[in-house]
């Protein structure tokens, strides 16, 4: 848990392009205040609130429609996306389609859009590509883990 959060923060600042204090939300619960005992009583008072800091994660996860919306919102963007060919009936592509839901990325389903699974030579889901201004900078085929996917995107915001 504690490595996913590392790394929603990691993928947030790199995104963002710097790290930034506003990227960090104060939040108080009252779940998180400290009780205060009263001696030879079982009474507790509630004390000050602590804060927990969060991160908003800055992720756009969309659908391709058709190969016009492809070429609109993947080809032609102006940030870099990480391209998705993936099926509902593949197993890994379950595993590793919410790890990559961190980034902006674009979801293009090979049973629906064969022809782009064609063009971009998808052979085995799943197949993920790294865009940038329209061009594919980085590709990998099947599962990987969390330190893959950080080191696969570095490549592509770097």
């Amino acid at each position: 848990m504690a490595q996913r959060l590392l790394l929603r923060r990691f993928l947030t600042s790199i995104i963002s392009g710097k790290p930034s204090q506003s990227r960090w939300a104060p939040v108080a619960s009252r779940a998180l205040q400290t009780p205060q005992y009263s001696p030879g009583y079982l009474t507790v008072a509630p004390s000050q609130a602590r804060s927990i800091y969060t991160t908003r994660v800055c992720s756009t996860t969309f659908n391709i429609q058709d190969g016009p919306d492809f070429q609109d919102r993947v080809v032609n963007s102006e940030t870099p996306v990480v391209v998705d060919f993936h099926a509902q009936w593949c197993g890994p592509c379950k595993i590793l389609g919410p790890r990559l839901e961190k980034v902006v990325m674009a979801k293009v389903d090979i049973d629906d859009h064969t022809d782009l699974a064609l063009e971009y030579e998808v052979s085995a889901v799943p197949t993920v590509l790294a865009m940038k201004n329209g061009d594919v900078v980085d590709k990998f085929v099947g599962i990987k883990d969390e330190d893959q996917l950080e080191a696969f995107l570095k490549k592509l915001i770097g």
